[in-house]
C-alpha cells in the first residue's frame, strides 16, 4: 500500500512539475506579452491534449510551438503514468485489501486446531517462527497493522493468516477462530493485557491450553488463576541462559542448532496416547518408532505423572502416556499418524 502511495505521488509531483515547467516558458518566451494564468491555462489543456486554443499571436513567438509540442509528447507520458498509479491504488490498494482481508477470515473461519497469537512483536515473532518449523497451523493477532505485514512478508511470504485488532476484545479472538484452537499464546508487551487476553481466551474455549508471557514476577499467579495453563518469563529464561553459556556451553550449542537446523529441523516433541492408538498396551521396543520414524523416545510420562527417563525397551505404554521423542520434524508428524 505505501509503495503505491509513494507511487501516485510522484507521478502527481511529475506532472505538477510539467505544470509550473510550461507555464514559466511561455511566460518567458512571451516576455510578459501572455498573463501567468493564461500561461497556465494553455499548458494545462496542452498536457490533457484537449487544446481549445491557442495564445494569441503565439506563431508570432519563436520557440513558443516547439513548446507545446514538448509538452505534449511529455504530457501523455505523465497522465498515462499517474491515471495507472491511481488505478493501481485502487484496484491493488483499497479493492485488493478488502478483497484480500475477506479471503483471509474465510481461510480462518475453517481453520481448527490451530495456535492463537496474541501479539506479533519481539516475543510473538519467535514464537511464529517456531510455529512454522513445526508445521503448525496458526493465526497471529496484532493491533500494528504495519508488524502484521512486515512479519508475514518475512516469515510467510505474505500468507500468515492474521487478525488486525486489539487481542485483548472478544470480538477479535472471536474472528482469530479461538474457540476452535486448541491453544493460545498471549504475547503481548503488558502483564496486564495478556492477563485481560487469558481471561477473555478462557471463557470462550474451556479446553484450549493458554500459555502467557509474564513481565513481573508477582503477575505469574495473577494470570494463572485467570486461567492460563502456564506462564514465560522471558527475563527469567534469559538469565538462566546467561548462566547455563557460562556453566555448559556444549549442550547450550547442541541445543541451538538443533533449532536452527532449517534443513533437519530437529525438535524435541510430546506424543500423546489416546484412545484407540495402536501404542496402547504394546511394550516400547515392539512399536515401529525407531524402525520407522528413526524418532528417539528420551522419556516418557504415565498417569502418575512422573517422568520415566530413557525408558527401558520393556516399559509398557499405556493409555494416557505422553511420549517426550527426539527427532525431524517430518519424523514426528509420521509418528504422530503411527500413534494416532
Amino acid at each position: 500500500m505505501n509503495t503505491l502511495v509513494r507511487r501516485l505521488l510522484t507521478a502527481l509531483a511529475v506532472f505538477a512539475y510539467l505544470v509550473a515547467a510550461g507555464t514559466v516558458g511561455y511566460f518567458v518566451l512571451g516576455h510578459g506579452r501572455w498573463s501567468m494564468p493564461d500561461c497556465a491555462y494553455m499548458t494545462v489543456i496542452t498536457i490533457s491534449t484537449v487544446g481549445f486554443f491557442e495564445l494569441g499571436h503565439m506563431r508570432e513567438v519563436p520557440g513558443a510551438r516547439a513548446l507545446t509540442v514538448g509538452l505534449i509528447v511529455s504530457g501523455v507520458g505523465v497522465l498515462a503514468y499517474t491515471q495507472s498509479s491511481l488505478t493501481a491504488l485502487f484496484v491493488e490498494g483499497v479493492i485488493g485489501h478488502a478483497l484480500r482481508r475477506r479471503r483471509m477470515q474465510k481461510e480462518i473461519a475453517n481453520v481448527s486446531g490451530h495456535i492463537v497469537v496474541a501479539g506479533a512483536g519481539g516475543t510473538g515473532k519467535h514464537v511464529i517462527e517456531e510455529l512454522i518449523a513445526t508445521q503448525t497451523r496458526f493465526v497471529v493477532i496484532d493491533r500494528s497493522e504495519h508488524t502484521l505485514a512486515q512479519v508475514s512478508e518475512e516469515l510467510c511470504g505474505g500468507k500468515m493468516l492474521h487478525v488486525h485488532g486489539d487481542a485483548t476484545a472478544d470480538h477479535v479472538l472471536l474472528a482469530a477462530g479461538v474457540m476452535r484452537a486448541r491453544g493460545v499464546v498471549a504475547a503481548l508487551t503488558h502483564d496486564k493485557d495478556n492477563l485481560y487476553v487469558t481471561l477473555s481466551a478462557r471463557s470462550l474455549n474451556a479446553q484450549a491450553r493458554i500459555v502467557s508471557k509474564v513481565v513481573e514476577d508477582e503477575a505469574g499467579p495473577k494470570i494463572l488463576k485467570a486461567g492460563a495453563s502456564s506462564t514465560v518469563n522471558p527475563t527469567m529464561i534469559g538469565a538462566r541462559r546467561l548462566a547455563s553459556e557460562l556453566i555448559r556451553p556444549e549442550v547450550n550449542e547442541f541445543l541451538d542448532q538443533m533449532l536452527r537446523d532449517k534443513d533437519k529441523n530437529l525438535r524435541l516433541e510430546e506424543i500423546v496416547i489416546t484412545p484407540g492408538s495402536s501404542f496402547a498396551g504394546v511394550a516400547l521396543k515392539d512399536t515401529p518408532i525407531r524402525r520407522e520414524t528413526r524418532a528417539l523416545v528420551i522419556a516418557a510420562r504415565g498417569a502418575d505423572r512422573v517422568f520415566v527417563y530413557n525408558p527401558d525397551p520393556e516399559y509398557v505404554i499405556a493409555l494416557g502416556t505422553i511420549l517426550i521423542v527426539l527427532g525431524e520434524t517430518e519424523s514426528i508428524l509420521k509418528l504422530r499418524q503411527l500413534a494416532a
